[in-house]
């Protein structure tokens, strides 16, 4: 492996496009902390950014989107808005034919979608900004010589800015670097937060296992996290590459006196098909009935908003039964938006290919979406599993959440995520220079059957 990373930096190309993306998530970093001026920085942090829901909301938020908005930077609003745009076009293509119709275009109509969702993610900013700001304001984080409108605008540009700068340094990654620009930007937040878990652990750590238990850890407990930490990675990898291959056989073609076709092939399915869409419409969803049972809390007091509030939370045991339940709906929902079966039959129909057994048009298409529905039930429950360990973790050993998030959650998926495919795109570029892989003789990194 060493030898690996050695000839990744003798090749020119390779070594320009990794150091140009280090560079990028460098300033991304940077701008991180630089906070908006007017802003009572010390009254958030006594305050941990704000409390209540929108507090929450924040920190939620600040765990994959790469932004602050529990410190109010430039980057408070991270790349969520463009990633929201993002979807909301994804799904509008499916049901919109005009949208149907420039996707199909080929690369024009790709670039025409990309410009629209660029607009959309400047309205979104400029909405979830105005929020926050007012949010702001009406806590008192704002010093009172700002107080005024020109300030607010100001406020509202500077995060929409931010949020647009990060689109581009996601754009010119992809164009000039290696990977994923958005991604990586993800990533980055995510895994910057890892250090601070590790020291919180090493200074609560006492090799006395009776003291452990009160505000301290001893060595079963760091023992458990460590190994929970390297199987929950492992089955994240698995269920990621996790595929079911459908045989696929292509008919045999007689031109002249040679006979063309005939080969047997694969339609790979994945396990996981919406990644990790599922856990972050279900955890966007459950975040707004907290914020509106508070709101109406402290509005009208009334005994059924404090029960609906409090079993609401997270962690609460109506919380963690509705999360289950909205992870396998998104999980079918996102596959029924983004899985076409009979899109897929015309085309192995139309380039002479069928599935032994069955017949080309409406009973493959009926062939896939039953199996698709299947191994969607494996995968949701996979999803499911893996969003509620960092909850069952943090109640069970009495330890913050920001140490058992990385035992599970969508920060452990995106980051899993993202390094496999940044993995597999330095491999092919070490292949294709007659450069072996991190896998060395065995090939490039290969879907799990």
């Amino acid at each position: 492996m060493f030898r690996t990373f050695i000839n990744i930096f003798k090749i020119p190309d390779l070594r320009n496009k990794i150091l140009f993306t280090l560079g990028l998530l460098a300033i991304y970093r940077i701008g991180f902390y630089v906070a908006i001026p007017g802003v009572d920085q010390e009254a958030m942090s006594q305050r941990g950014g704000g409390s209540g829901a929108l507090g929450g909301l924040a920190e939620y938020f600040a765990l994959f989107t790469g932004g602050n908005l529990q410190q109010s930077t430039i980057f408070g609003l991270g790349i969520m808005p463009y990633i929201s745009a993002s979807i909301i076009f994804q799904l509008l293509v499916t049901v919109v034919p005009a949208l149907e119709k420039l996707q199909k275009e080929g690369e024009s109509g790709r670039k025409k979608i990309t410009e629209y969702t660029r607009y959309a993610t400047v309205g979104l900013c400029i909405i979830q900004a105005t929020i926050w700001m007012r949010y702001l304001g009406s806590s008192g984080f704002i010093l009172p010589e700002f107080e005024t409108p020109i300030y607010f605008i100001m406020g509202m540009v500077v995060l929409t800015t931010g949020t647009v700068f990060l689109m581009w340094l996601g754009e010119q990654i992809d164009e000039y670097g290696i990977g994923n620009g958005i991604s990586l930007i993800i990533m980055a937040g995510i895994v910057v937060r890892m250090p601070n878990a590790v020291f919180y652990v090493i200074n609560h750590f006492d090799w006395n296992v009776a003291s452990a238990g009160a505000g301290t850890m001893g060595p079963s407990t760091v023992l458990f996290l460590i190994v929970a930490f390297v199987a929950v990675v492992a089955g994240a990898i698995l269920i990621t590459q996790g595929q079911r291959r459908i045989p696929i056989q292509q008919a045999k073609q007689t031109r002249g006196r040679r006979v063309y076709g005939g080969q047997r092939q694969y339609l790979p399915l994945r396990v996981n098909h919406g990644g990790v869409m599922p856990i972050i419409f279900a955890s966007s969803l459950l975040i707004f009935p907290g914020m509106v049972f508070q709101s109406l809390n402290g509005l009208y007091y009334w005994s059924v908003w404090v029960f609906l509030g409090a079993h609401l939370a997270p962690g609460a045991y109506l919380y963690n039964v509705a999360y289950v339940a909205l992870v396998y709906f998104f999980a079918y929902f996102w596959t029924t938006v983004s899985f076409q079966p009979k899109e897929m039959a015309n085309n192995l129909r139309d380039y002479g290919s069928f599935i032994p057994g069955l017949r080309p048009g409406k009973r493959t298409a009926d062939y896939l979406e039953k199996v698709m529905g299947r191994i969607t039930y494996v995968g949701a429950a996979f999803l499911a599993l893996i969003a509620l360990i960092p909850t069952i973790v943090a109640a069970w050993l009495s330890i913050p959440f920001q140490v058992s998030a990385f035992l599970g959650g969508t920060g452990l998926l995106i980051v899993v995520s993202v390094a496999l495919d940044l993995v597999q795109r330095i491999e092919a570029n070490l292949i294709m220079r007659n450069y072996k892989g991190f896998l060395g003789n065995e090939g490039p990194i290969r879907g799990s059957r």
